[in-house]
């Protein structure tokens, strides 16, 4: 869509036919709220006029020793604003996404083709389908074929890699009770899933999205079975018993991956770019990816209409992707990566919750370090734990 409001003509291709589902966590943060408003100022407004979505004010920390504290996405927030995050299921917001691109003539959508064949010669490319029903022929192709991405792997050279990748499951119940009432998205750190967690989000038509993500190279070392240890919390944790009572299991616990954006790598080459799941641009310590991909399209498209105009796709003219991609998410990638470290202490974690749960200036200062990367360094620092002992 960003390419087709700069009048440039692309195909896109899906092996799937919408609506499909898309595992996934189905939080929608600030991030994507910003990105889809420099995409098209009204397209908010569409989306906020569905039934597919809630609004999202804050999110829940719950500690490994079970404190909670809760941190809206803004200081004094107001409920009749407009919000600053969304929670929608992926095959709701993936099928409004694609009702979008419908609009737009420059773009010539191909659902239900699975590309298998991809060869570069004389600096353009030939893409063919599986079923061989459709030939493409592309200067330069934009990867978006998610976490388990063949074109990454054959062409990008990105293989998976435990200790920077992610094991994950989603179920969806509905009939679980007190969830937030500002739709506040939780995430428990429970001992048995460091340095990941099990999250509940709230979903409309009082559904709920509920799983849990583990780093794989600790899930294979520690043998972990993740649906067991998940039923299990949901069973025998008081804080999670009593609201699982009556809930009922609406669909298959089902299994994904998320390859994290905890290393660099090289995201770009000759005639090709990396987007998304497919760059590994997930948050190692929220998980969020639907934000991080956005961000990676919409820089794919500047430095697609770049190479259009100098009409030059050699990696070393390409590579500008690369480096705007994690000048604009490395920092942030980095500090994560950090943060993911730091929960493998889980008294330093009870340590800030039970802190912040009674110090209201150090609560509001982690509120502010959503926005402010400064700030959240202060949490990789030994000096803001050591400050912390001694504060009241």
């Amino acid at each position: 869509m960003f390419l087709a409001r700069q009048g440039i003509s692309t195909v896109l291709v899906d092996k799937s036919v919408f609506p499909r589902d898309k595992i996934c966590g189905d939080a929608l943060s600030g991030k994507v709220v910003s990105i889809l408003k420099k995409l098209d100022a009204t397209i908010l407004d569409r989306f906020n006029a569905s039934p597919i979505q809630l609004n999202s004010w804050g999110i829940k920390f719950i500690a490994p020793n079970l404190k909670e504290l809760k941190i809206p996405f803004k200081v004094n927030y107001d409920t009749s604003s407009p919000p600053i995050g969304y929670i929608s299921k992926r095959m709701e917001f993936d099928n409004f996404l694609v009702d979008e691109v419908k609009k737009y003539p420059a773009i010539n959508l191909i659902q239900g083709k699975e590309i298998s064949d991809f060869t570069l010669e004389d600096d353009e490319w030939t893409i063919a389908t599986k079923d061989n029903s459709t030939l493409i022929k592309a200067k330069l192709i934009i990867a978006c074929d998610g976490a388990h991405s063949s074109f990454a792997k054959k062409i990008g050279n990105i293989n998976m890699q435990p200790e920077h990748y992610c094991a994950g499951l989603r179920a969806y119940y509905s009939g679980v009770e007190n969830l937030d009432e500002d739709n506040f998205i939780e995430l428990i750190f429970l001992k048995e899933f460091l340095p990941g967690y099990l999250w509940i989000f709230p979903l409309p038509n009082g559904m709920a999205n509920v799983g849990v993500a583990m780093r794989s190279d600790i899930v294979s070392r520690k043998k972990v079975n993740l649906k067991t240890s998940m039923l299990n919390a949901l069973e025998n944790y008081p804080i999670l018993k009593e609201r699982f009572k009556n809930a009922k299991l609406v669909d298959d616990i089902k299994g994904f991956g998320l390859p994290l954006g905890s290393k660099k790598r090289k995201i770009s080459g000759d005639n090709f770019m990396l987007v998304g799941d497919a760059a590994s641009l997930i948050d190692p310590f929220s998980g969020e990816g639907i934000g991080n991909a956005m961000k990676s399209g919409m820089i794919a498209a500047q430095v697609a209409e770049k190479c259009l105009i100098a009409n030059n796709y050699s990696d070393s003219f390409i590579s500008q992707y690369d480096i705007e991609v994690y000048n604009k998410l490395w920092s942030e990638l980095n500090l994560s990566r950090k943060m993911q470290q730091l929960v493998n202490y889980p008294r330093l974690f009870n340590l800030v919750v039970n802190k912040a749960s009674k110090n209201k200036v150090l609560r509001e200062t982690i509120i502010c370090m959503f926005d402010d990367l400064d700030l959240r360094e202060q949490l990789k620092q030994p000096s803001f734990y050591f400050r912390l002992m001694f504060s009241k």
